[in-house]
């Protein structure tokens, strides 16, 4: 009769090297650009390997209990035993912690609530401090959530139409969107300035950094007849915002009339690397545990956030603008995001920007290339 102890270590270490094994073959091929790693149903695969692996070392180190003799050759037993302990500490403690990491990250506590995460953002100024005014209005989602939006008419007396800006990770409209609202007004347009379920008035207390927030930007491009607001609809968005528009307009079918985007990141994966080497963390393999936790939490898969390959869908004209200096997106990932656009689309590259809007670096260029535009979209809807 075999020995339990041995057959579950077998099959650990079987595991463990079929884990491996696939791990390196998937990153050759993906590097002889052989295969498509990202567009490879690995997550469930990799997952049952790394946890069946670590059930049987587990499982196998419980049932030993064979007494250390002279006799029993000690020091290659306790040799084993103690790389043993030490793989299942390491991939326990690797996981463990990525799991917390990537549930702070996605997470914020309200007011007075304890627990893992961020202060829920909230709002520090209003529209008003730039002399605009403004309405509130919430968009309700389901019985229990809903969008805190402001509304920002034009300052003519005729709108040319209506923009709907969304902000980026972690941030709220009053920080982001109050000085581009001021623009878009004083260039006739109204503005819905919008806060994503997680920050500012909105409710819930979780993101998911363009994925699950793809169904607020239909959410609130869907409630402009209610709120009488007037077409065309032009869609802007700033970073997270950006990754967000462009998931909506390739998953959930919106039709903007135009698009605006700022700061996109092409993968979701490789935004988190880059971040994680600005921060001298080396981005292997922290930053697929992190995509992978963060979309077991969540229900969502982050290795398929790709706007890169959101933007084949966009079908109107679209405008895009990044800083030289980013340090989270290059300008040759961005350039690959435009190239994927078919439809009639503008580029513009600040050279002295970095991950912050232009508006805030230079308002003069933003608002030039912004105006030209929006005129070259109202002359090929009058023509």
């Amino acid at each position: 009769m075999s020995n339990p102890y041995q057959s579950l270590m077998k099959a650990g270490w079987v595991t463990l090297g079929l884990l491996t094994g696939l791990a390196l073959l998937v990153i050759v091929l993906h590097e002889l650009q052989i295969v498509n790693a990202w567009q490879l149903p690995l997550q469930p695969v990799l997952a049952f390997l790394s946890c069946g692996s670590m059930a049987c070392f587990i499982t196998a180190g419980m049932m030993k209990r064979t007494p250390v003799t002279v006799s029993s050759s000690p020091r290659p037993y306790r040799w084993r035993r103690r790389l043993l302990y030490f793989s299942i500490f390491l991939l326990i403690s690797i996981n463990a912690s990525t799991y917390l990491a990537a549930y702070a990250l996605t997470h914020v506590r309200g007011p007075g609530q304890w627990g893992i995460g961020l202060p829920k953002p909230t709002h520090i100024r209003t529209p008003e401090e730039r002399g605009l005014s403004y309405t509130t209005h919430r968009l309700p989602i389901d019985s229990s959530g809903w969008l805190e939006v402001w509304h920002i008419p034009a300052d003519e007396a005729s709108s040319k139409g209506t923009v709907v800006l969304f902000p980026g990770n972690r941030s709220t409209k009053d920080r982001q969107l109050i000085g581009p609202a001021q623009s878009f007004s004083k260039l006739g347009y109204d503005s819905l300035l919008v806060d994503y379920q997680g920050v500012g008035g909105s409710s819930g207390y979780t993101t998911t950094v363009g994925m699950r927030e793809a169904k607020d930007v239909v959410v609130a491009v869907d409630a402009l007849p209610s709120l009488k607001l007037p077409p065309p609809v032009i869609v802007y968005g700033v970073s997270m915002g950006s990754a967000a528009i462009l998931n909506a307009i390739a998953t959930q079918n919106l039709q903007p009339d135009a698009v605006i985007i700022e700061l996109p990141f092409a993968r979701f994966i490789d935004a988190v690397r880059s971040r994680l080497r600005y921060h001298q963390i080396p981005p292997f393999p922290l930053a697929e545990l992190l995509v992978f936790w963060g979309g077991v939490q969540h229900g969502v898969n982050g290795f398929s956030h790709n706007p890169v390959e959101f933007a084949r869908a966009i079908q109107c004209p679209t405008l895009v603008m990044q800083g030289q200096q980013d340090p989270w997106t290059t300008v040759a990932e961005v350039k690959t995001l435009f190239q994927q656009i078919t439809a009639p689309k503008q580029l513009v590259i600040a050279s002295d920007g970095g991950h912050h809007q232009l508006i805030g670096i230079d308002r003069a260029l933003w608002e030039t290339n912004l105006s030209h535009f929006l005129q070259s979209i109202n002359a090929d809807r009058e023509s």
